[in-house]
């Protein structure tokens, strides 16, 4: 059954990469997905099993209240909400295939490996990605898992390219939410912000964290692979503009992966791949489809109570500012995708004819903030399912973080955009 179960598992890929041409077939593509829980759930791990069952519960719950209130909001966005998500996470399990298998003893330790692997991270992640905390986190871990440190550093400098890097999706989503939103504007305090996120989380593992910090080896032959796919997604994404990042990824994974591999011949290495390995993102599968349920029972709510997120005879003073930015995070930290909180705060803030790049900075930042900070967001499940990750461990780690964040921001708000 599991031989049958990693071929279902790229399909769910297979099908994704040709509804982005034939979209119908994002219908199949979600069918494969949602096919995998049943299959695997006997093999899945406790935390991750009791996860999902709580989130899909509880949106259940809220999208059968907010269907009994009149709201539906389709099928598609309750069960295919994370398919792109999954199916991107599919495309970089290849990438295990250029690991030699060997753990690696002799990584670097101590304070200049801290900061190596975090701007090294928030750089690469920048241009490609969620992959890089895979092509990072499959080098660093031990047993299967990451330590604390390693999570937070990995975490929070790679989310916190959300405030500057036109590559990552929460630019494109604050430009169509915030129209009028100029990126050189919110270029130098995204920039600022990334950097104060940054130090902050390398002076907190140099100083309050006991445990030995090994860090990424950054020689040429452990860059080939990030600096390779970095490269790619940049020539790609110059002659198609258009083109989601997630899906340049999508694309390019597997390819990088087959051409970098070191085993022979590759057509017998990529089957027993298929095969025997990939079903290990499983768990994955049953986090952000849950997830999803989650998140679209919550968005649900909001349509049925309209009124409780109003702000008639409002002006967007710096206290406003703070307040919705906090509801941001609150709201990211507890599992609503930034798309939705962002989709949902636009219209009640545009009538107030504020700056639109002020707007934008406030999106980008509920966006860092957040997705550094939850386990529900799509950085946290993958450290949950992939990397053994503790969800309350992950809170734990990151409150005070979320808390000094939101503060500076807030400071950062008013001496860029109303000063």
């Amino acid at each position: 059954m599991k031989k049958h179960i990693g071929w279902i598992v790229v399909s769910t890929l297979v099908l994704y990469l040709l509804s982005l041409r034939v979209p119908f077939m994002l219908g199949a593509s979600t069918l494969s997905a949602w096919l995998v829980l049943p299959l695997m759930w006997r093999t899945l791990g406790k935390g991750a099993c009791n996860q999902a069952l709580v989130l899909i519960i509880i949106g259940s719950i809220f999208l059968l209240f907010s269907a009994f209130n009149g709201i539906f909001l389709g099928w598609q966005q309750i069960l295919a909400a994370n398919v792109p998500l999954l199916a991107m996470f599919v495309a970089v399990s290849f990438l295990g295939m250029t690991s030699t298998g060997i753990e690696d003893k002799n990584l670097p330790k101590g304070k200049r490996a801290v900061l190596v692997t975090a701007f090294g991270t928030h750089l690469l992640g920048s241009i490609i990605n969620i992959s890089i905390l895979f092509v990072f986190g499959d080098r660093l871990q031990k047993n299967g898992a990451l330590t604390r440190s390693q999570m937070i550093i990995l975490a929070r400098s790679f989310c916190a390219a959300a405030w500057w890097s036109p590559f990552f999706i929460a630019t494109g989503v604050a430009l169509t939410y915030s129209p009028g939103m100029s990126l050189s504007r919110t270029l130098i305090p995204g920039a600022f912000m990334s950097v104060i996120a940054i130090v902050y989380s390398i002076v907190e593992v140099w100083c309050f964290r006991k445990e030995e910090f090994s860090g990424y080896p950054f020689k040429v032959e452990s860059l080939t692979l990030p600096m390779f796919l970095a490269a790619m997604v940049i020539v790609v994404h110059y002659f198609y503009p258009d083109m989601r990042i997630l899906n340049i990824i999508c694309l390019l994974s597997p390819a990088a992966a087959i051409i970098l591999m070191k085993f022979r011949p590759r057509i017998a290495k990529l089957n027993e791949f298929i095969t025997t390995r990939v079903s290990s993102v499983s768990s994955q599968f049953a986090l952000f489809l849950a997830a999803g349920v989650f998140s679209t029972g919550i968005k649900s709510l909001t349509y049925v109570y309209p009124a409780l997120f109003s702000l008639e005879n409002q002006s967007f003073t710096p206290t406003l500012f703070s307040m919705v930015l906090g509801l941001m995070i609150i709201a990211g930290i507890i599992g609503m995708h930034p798309v939705v909180s962002i989709s949902m705060v636009s219209p009640l803030l545009l009538p107030l004819n504020m700056d639109h790049s002020q707007l934008g900075f406030l999106f980008l930042s509920g966006w860092a903030i957040s997705t550094g900070s939850s386990p529900l967001s799509g950085v946290g499940l993958a450290l949950v399912s992939r990397y053994q990750a503790s969800s309350a461990g992950i809170l734990l780690a990151n409150w005070h973080y979320s808390v000094a964040m939101w503060a500076v921001v807030s400071v950062m708000n008013i001496l860029f955009f109303v000063f």
